[in-house]
C-alpha cells in the first residue's frame, strides 16, 4: 500500500485541461460526457467532490474533507476552480489524476485507455463514462498494484552511521557589515570553529578560533570582532567570546561562574559596545548591560525587578520594552528612555502570546507577534498608544516568525508553516530578489531561504535545503546579478537514496485533527514495515518538513518514521496548544498512540514491529508509551527524557524561574495535582513496563536532570529488568560532541535492529 504525497509541481499538472473541463466534463473524451447529473440508483455513482476527497486520502496520508478542499483547490490548483463538485466524476478524469500520480503521459486516444493498459482499470467495465463507489475502491486498489510494480523492495544501499551523524562540512556562513568577508563554521579537530574569508579572493580560509572542547553554539559580527557562544559540557551556561581575524586572540568576555549570556543587540552605531543580558546577580533573572567586546567591561543598564523575561531595546540602542510575566499572566511594559520607569503596555493574560520584534527607526511604532484576543498568532504593529494594526495573518496556522530591516525600515516578509514553511513579503525589492535566485536555483519556495544580507542589501548568503537535501550554501551579488555556490552539506549523501518525508493527518480519538510526517524507506513497498515513531520535544514546539538525519538514518536502515504534532505542539493556534495542558501522559499521549494505530490501520506498519524514541519531552512520551501502552512498543530508547514529573519540576535551571507557574499550568503543581502527576509519571509505575529500553543522558544536563534517567533505570533493575544505560559525562540536553553522537545512534540503530528486525 504505498502512497505518496502529491507535491505542488505534481498536483499543478494533474489536470492538463481547464478545472471548470473537468468538472463539466466538456472535452475530455467525448462531448457525449458533457453535464453527466448526480444520479440516486443502486451503483451510487460518485461525485467530482467525494473522488477528489478519497484521492487525497489514497494518495497524500492526509485526513478529512476540510483538509481537501484547503489543499487540493487553495494550495494545490492555486488559480484554478471547480465549477461544480457535486457531478459525477467519469473515468477519464480518474485516470487523468492517476496516470499524472505515477508520471506516465497519455497513448492514443484518451487517459482511460492509457490506465486500462497498466492495469488500473482492471474488472472494470470502461465501456461507460462515470464510476461507481465500488469500482472506484477497485481502481484505486490496483493503481496500488501498478505502482509497487516499479519497487523492487530490495530498499538502498545501507550507509554508515558516520555518513549521517558526522560534522556536515561548511555550514552557517555570514557577511561581515560592510560585506567584505565571509564568516562560517567548519570542523577542525572534531569540533565546530569559526572561519574567515576575504570576498572575491584567491586567499585560503583563515581560522580564527581554536576550540577543541566544544563546538560553538553561535556566532555573530561585530565590527571588525566575531562574537561567539559556548558553554562547557552541555552545561548552557553561555559565554560570550570574541576572536578578530586580524591577528587578534580569544577572550572570555563574560568569565564569571554559573553564568549565562546572550547579545540582545548588536548596536550597530556603537563602535565596539553591544547590550547583552545576564544573570549575573540573581542567578533567577537577567539584566541588560552595554558590553565593550574589546576590554570586556560591561556597564548596567537595566536591573531586572525579578519578573522580566525579555528586553527590547529601540532603533537607538536605548532599552525602552520589557515583558513582564509570572510565567502565566503579566504585561508588556513601555517607558519614554532610559531614564525614565517602565510603565503598562500591554496586559497579557492566561494563553497570550505577546513577542516583541523591533521597534520603527522613528520609536513611534513597535512590531509584535501577538495572539491576543484571537486563536493565532498575527503579526501586529503597536503605535506607542497601544493601538493595534494586524499586518499578516492565516486562518490556518500561527505567523510564526518576521524579518524586520532597519535599513528599510519595514517588516521584510512573514513566515507560517503550515507541512511546509511559506513567506508572506511586505517588501516587493527583497520578494523580487529572493523569487529571481529562487528561480535560478530551480527550487520551490519551502527550500528556499536568504540568510544574511550586507547593510545595502546587495550581497546575501542564500541556502537551499529540503526533505532529501542537507544544504547548500551560495553567495549572490544583486548588483551583478552571479550566484556562487558555496558549500555542500554533506555531498557524499547522495539524494536519490534519501527517503520522502511525506505530510501526514488523522483523527485522534476525541475527534481533533493532528498533523505530522510519515518518511517511508526509499525502494520498499509500504507495506507491513518496522515503524519507528519519534515524538518531539518540547512539548511546546513542533515537527517540520525538512532533511532530517536522524529520521533519514532510520529509514536508510528499511524503517517507517512517524512524527506527529500532537496537542500542545506549536504552530496550530492558541486552542491546540491549550489543549494539552495538563495531558501529559493522558491525550498528548493518545495523540501518539492513535498515529501509531493509524499507520497499523493503513498497512504500513507491522503491529509486532513498533518502536518509540524521543528526546527530552520525546523521551518522557517514549517512557509514558512504554508504561501506560505496554504491548504496543516492541523497544523504546529515552533521550535525556523526563521519568518524574516531580523532580523535574524540583531541579529545572534557577533561570527558568519566572517561568515556573507556565509548568504549572501546563504540566501540573506538584502540591495540588500531585495525583495527577503520580499518575502520569513512568517511575511510578515501572511494575507495566516490559519493553526493552535504552536509555542515554548527559551527565550535565540542566533541564532534564541526571537524575531522572537514574531513577527509571534503577527500578528497573530493582525488578531484574536489563536497561542499557549511556552516560557521557562531558555533554548535557543532547549529545553535541561528534564522537559522542556517532556512539549513540550506531548504539541506537542496534538496539532498533535487534528488537524490531
Amino acid at each position: 500500500m504505498r502512497k505518496k504525497v502529491l507535491t505542488t509541481a505534481i498536483a499543478a499538472s494533474l489536470f492538463t485541461l481547464p478545472l471548470s473541463a473537468l468538472a463539466n466534463t466538456t472535452t475530455v473524451d467525448s462531448s457525449v460526457e458533457s453535464k453527466v447529473t448526480v444520479s440516486t440508483n443502486q451503483h451510487s455513482w460518485v461525485t467530482t467532490k467525494a473522488f477528489l476527497e478519497k484521492a487525497v486520502t489514497e494518495l497524500t496520508y492526509q485526513h478529512g474533507s476540510d483538509f481537501m478542499r484547503k489543499a487540493v483547490i487553495d494550495e494545490w490548483l492555486k488559480g484554478i476552480t471547480f465549477e461544480n463538485m457535486d457531478v459525477q466524476v467519469t473515468q477519464e478524469q480518474v485516470a487523468l489524476v492517476l496516470l499524472n500520480e505515477l508520471g506516465v503521459k497519455k497513448e492514443g486516444q484518451s487517459y482511460k485507455e492509457t490506465a486500462a493498459k497498466l492495469g488500473i482499470f482492471d474488472g472494470i467495465p470502461t465501456n461507460r463514462i462515470t464510476v461507481s463507489e465500488s469500482e472506484l475502491e477497485v481502481i484505486f486498489d490496483n493503481f496500488k498494484k501498478v505502482e509497487n510494480k516499479e519497487i523492487d523492495n530490495a530498499g538502498v544501499k545501507e550507509l554508515s552511521v558516520e555518513d549521517f551523524m558526522k560534522n556536515p562540512g561548511n555550514l552557517a556562513y555570514q557577511l561581515s557589515p560592510d560585506g567584505n568577508y565571509i564568516s562560517y563554521a567548519a570542523a577542525w579537530e572534531n569540533r565546530l570553529n569559526i572561519f574567515v574569508q576575504k570576498m572575491n579572493s584567491e586567499e585560503e580560509p583563515v581560522r580564527v578560533t581554536n576550540l577543541t572542547d566544544r563546538d560553538i553554539a553561535g556566532f555573530i559580527w561585530k565590527d571588525d570582532s566575531i562574537l561567539y557562544l559556548k558553554d562547557n559540557g552541555g552545561d548552557e551556561n553561555y559565554h560570550i567570546y570574541t576572536s578578530t581575524f586580524n591577528g587578534g586572540t580569544e577572550k572570555d568576555l563574560t568569565p564569571y561562574e554559573n553564568v549565562v549570556a546572550y547579545p540582545i543587540d548588536i548596536l550597530k552605531d556603537a563602535k565596539d559596545e553591544i547590550l547583552i543580558m545576564m544573570n549575573k546577580e540573581d542567578a533567577t533573572v537577567f539584566d541588560v548591560y552595554k558590553l565593550n567586546v574589546k576590554t570586556g567591561e560591561t556597564k548596567l543598564v537595566a536591573k531586572n525587578p525579578g519578573n522580566i523575561q525579555s528586553w527590547l531595546s529601540d532603533s537607538n540602542g536605548q532599552v525602552r520594552m520589557a515583558v513582564a510575566s509570572d510565567g502565566v499572566v503579566g504585561e508588556v511594559l513601555y517607558r519614554e528612555s532610559e531614564e525614565a520607569e517602565f510603565k503598562p503596555f500591554i496586559t497579557i493574560e492566561a494563553g497570550d502570546t505577546v513577542t516583541p520584534i523591533a521597534f520603527s527607526q522613528d520609536n513611534k511604532s513597535i512590531y509584535m507577534l501577538s495572539n491576543k484576543k484571537r486563536d493565532k498568532v498575527e503579526l501586529v504593529q503597536y503605535n506607542l498608544e497601544g493601538k493595534e494594526k494586524v499586518i499578516l495573518s492565516n486562518p490556518n496556522v500561527d505567523i510564526s516568525n518576521a524579518i524586520y530591516s532597519s535599513t528599510k525600515d519595514k517588516i521584510l516578509f512573514g513566515v507560517y508553516m503550515t507541512d511546509k514553511g511559506h513567506y508572506e513579503f511586505l517588501d516587493s525589492d527583497f520578494e523580487k530578489v529572493f523569487n529571481k535566485v529562487k528561480d535560478k536555483l530551480g527550487v520551490s519556495e519551502s527550500e528556499f531561504g536568504i540568510g544574511d544580507y550586507n547593510k545595502d542589501m546587495t550581497k546575501f548568503i542564500v541556502n537551499v535545503s529540503s526533505d532529501k537535501v542537507y544544504g547548500k550554501y551560495y553567495y549572490y551579488d544583486s548588483v551583478t546579478d552571479t550566484l556562487t555556490e558555496l558549500a555542500e552539506l554533506a555531498s557524499w549523501l547522495d539524494p536519490n537514496d534519501m527517503a520522502e518525508m511525506n505530510s501526514i493527518s488523522y483523527e485522534a480519538r476525541d475527534g481533533l485533527t493532528i498533523h505530522g510526517y510519515l518518511t517511508l524507506p526509499e525502494n520498499k513497498v509500504a507495506e507491513n514495515l518496522p515503524l519507528v515513531v519519534i515524538p518531539h520535544g518540547g512539548p511546546w514546539a513542533r515537527d517540520m518538513w525538512g532533511f532530517n538525519p536522524e529520521v533519514q538514518l532510520l529509514a536508510n536502515r528499511g524503517y517507517a518514521v512517524l512524527q506527529v504534532n500532537f496537542r500542545s505542539s506549536t504552530g496550530y493556534g492558541r486552542a491546540f496548544m491549550d489543549a494539552g495542558n495538563k495531558q501529559w501522559g493522558l491525550k498528548i499521549q493518545d495523540d501518539i498512540t492513535d498515529g501509531v494505530q493509524w499507520a497499523i490501520d493503513q498497512g504500513i506498519a507491522n503491529p509486532e514491529k513498533i518502536g518509540i524514541y524521543g528526546g527530552s519531552f520525546g523521551g518522557y512520551a517514549a517512557l509514558a508509551g512504554i508504561t501506560f501502552t505496554p504491548d504496543l512498543y516492541a523497544a523504546a530508547v529515552d533521550y535525556v527524557g523526563v521519568s518524574n514529573i516531580f523532580t523535574l519540576l524540583e531541579t529545572i535551571p534557577a533561570y527558568w524561574e519566572t517561568q515556573r507557574n507556565m509548568f504549572y499550568e501546563r504540566v501540573g503543581h506538584p502540591e495540588k495535582d500531585k495525583e495527577l502527576l503520580t499518575a502520569v509519571s513512568p517511575v511510578f509505575h515501572v511494575d507495566k513496563i516490559k519493553t526493552p529500553l535504552f536509555v542515554a543522558q548527559g551527565a550535565n544536563d540542566p533541564r532534564v536532570n541526571k537524575q531522572e534517567s537514574d531513577q527509571i533505570v534503577e527500578a528497573l533493575r530493582a525488578r531484574g529488568v536489563d536497561v542499557e544505560y549511556m552516560v557521557k559525562d562531558n555533554e548535557g540536553h543532547g549529545f553535541m560532541n561528534e564522537e559522542n553522537r556517532i556512539e549513540f545512534y550506531n548504539a541506537m540503530v542496534k538496539f532498533f535492529d535487534t528488537h524490531l528486525k
